[in-house]
């Protein structure tokens, strides 16, 4: 009969003795022995027939270390099961000599393993969090852009015969010359097609009027104005801050004029757009794209409350970590000498530790909210996952019909996948995480603009990435 014995060697790390005895693995030692004479195939015996003391000989050892371990396994997994003890990753074996494994002089065993066992802690108080709930300002100007840039997506493209407004799109071809007006050798030749207006107001009157198979000389630093520039400068393999490449003359060949001939804005345009008719007017149309704007900006203000919320779980939270054990933990993972793949040395451990007891922290708050406030995850609600999803991928059109066979051959079929479903489910669970939060807490609202409110992310994510 196995005994198992444990002590403290550090702050939540402890060590465990497993000791076990002949009885604990002879008899599987044993069965596996015999198992083997029956498959075994060795030149000049029949199969099944070869003598119990060679096959002891040749695969004893390696099989009587399997059990051995094997046992020792089962006898660590059931006792931390038994005693119910919260770890952190995997008992750490520590080093033991297997040569003292001795297939004719079977023995008692004794074998040593490190765990870092998971804290009792208590979560920080949300009700008292400083959290603000941002309302972002639906202008009129956001309105009409977003009209326009629709009347602009589904417009038809007209051709023309020569260059003569600024919604004209020029097709061109960019070809590098040297200053005697000659192709460069080696240089850049590439087509694109801008709209009049991306180019500089001189570069603008000399294009007028011009036709398909004219051409004009351009330097691109006096060509464009600083924001088209960087694009078109990148388009070209070139770079916008390089007073060379500014300097870097091009002969630009018209192959083709056009001009984007908006939508009107009528009944057909927005069936095209919401199909069901509910749209009929222009004002409804707006009203029906003002919806869509709040619906984007209440949803960014929601992520930007559960980043608070993060936050304000994981600086206010305290939880001791056995850190000892972690670092040890850190330098087993991904160490394969075999695969050329070295341990983590101190440096990199020392780098890396912050952020991952960050993510520990987030790990084990995520952890006692499931367990606390009993959340779980349906296979109903992985599969309305699967097929929301499905539709975002499809632009957003719903199917005449969500029982469509097809529709619901990808969702068994995803619903096989394991690593899907893996990550389907954290992200579920994630969102009812945050859901709950939100119950929590007592936001003060703020009315902000959009620039204001974009503005404010992006230096935060700055803050947190850098």
């Amino acid at each position: 009969m196995a005994t198992i014995t444990k002590e403290p060697i550090g702050q939540l790390h402890e060590k465990i003795s497993v000791k076990i005895n002949k009885a604990d693995y002879l008899p599987s030692f044993e069965k596996s022995l015999k198992e083997y004479s029956k498959k075994a195939s060795i030149q000049g015996f029949r199969p099944g027939k070869v003598p119990a003391g060679l096959i002891k000989k040749m695969y004893g050892p390696s099989l009587f270390t399997d059990e051995v371990l094997k046992s020792v396994d089962k006898e660590l997994i059931n006792y931390l099961q038994t005693e119910k003890t919260e770890i952190f990753a995997q008992p750490l074996p520590v080093e033991t000599d297997l040569a003292k494994l001795d297939v004719n002089n079977p023995a008692d065993y004794s074998f040593d393993f490190e765990i870092g066992l998971k804290p009792e802690f208590t979560l920080a108080d949300l009700a008292k969090a400083d959290i603000t709930g941002y309302n972002i300002d639906i202008t009129d100007e956001m309105i009409n852009e977003e009209v326009e840039r629709l009347q602009n997506r589904y417009g038809n493209m007209i051709d023309k015969e020569a260059v003569d407004g600024g919604n004209n799109v020029i097709n061109l071809t960019f070809t590098e010359i040297d200053a005697d007006g000659n192709v460069a050798e080696e240089g850049v030749k590439k087509d694109n097609s801008l709209l009049l207006s991306y180019f500089a107001e001189k570069v603008q009157k000399e294009l007028n009027g011009k036709k398909a198979g004219d051409s004009i000389h351009i330097t691109l630093g006096d060509a464009f104005e600083d924001k088209e520039l960087e694009f078109i400068a990148s388009d070209l393999g070139l770079s916008k801050d390089s007073e060379a490449d500014k300097k870097k003359t091009f002969q630009l060949e018209i192959t083709k004029v056009s001009e984007l001939e908006k939508r009107e804005l009528n009944e057909e345009f927005f069936n095209q757009l919401y199909p069901g008719g509910e749209v009929k007017t222009e004002e409804e149309f707006r009203a029906k794209i003002k919806d869509q704007i709040f619906e984007y900006w209440a949803s960014q203000s929601r992520n930007q409350v559960q980043d608070q919320v993060f936050h304000q779980l994981v600086d206010n939270t305290t939880i001791e970590f056995p850190e000892a054990f972690l670092r040890k933990w850190l330098v087993t993972q991904n160490a394969n000498p075999e695969a050329g793949q070295p341990a983590k040395t101190e440096e990199q451990i020392d780098s890396e530790m912050p952020t991952f007891l960050n993510q520990l922290k987030w790990t084990l708050i995520s952890e006692k909210i499931v367990k606390d406030q009993n959340i779980e995850v349906t296979p109903d609600e992985l599969r309305a996952f699967a097929q929301a999803q499905l539709f975002s991928y499809m632009g957003g059109m719903m199917p005449e019909s969500e029982e469509q066979p097809w529709i619901r051959d990808y969702i068994d079929r995803m619903m096989k996948d394991r690593k899907y479903v893996e990550d389907a489910y954290g992200r579920i669970q994630s969102q009812k995480v945050f859901e709950w939060a939100a119950t929590q807490i007592k936001p003060a609202a703020k009315q902000i603009s959009a620039e204001d409110f974009t503005k404010m992310v992006n230096e935060h994510q700055h803050t947190h990435h850098h």
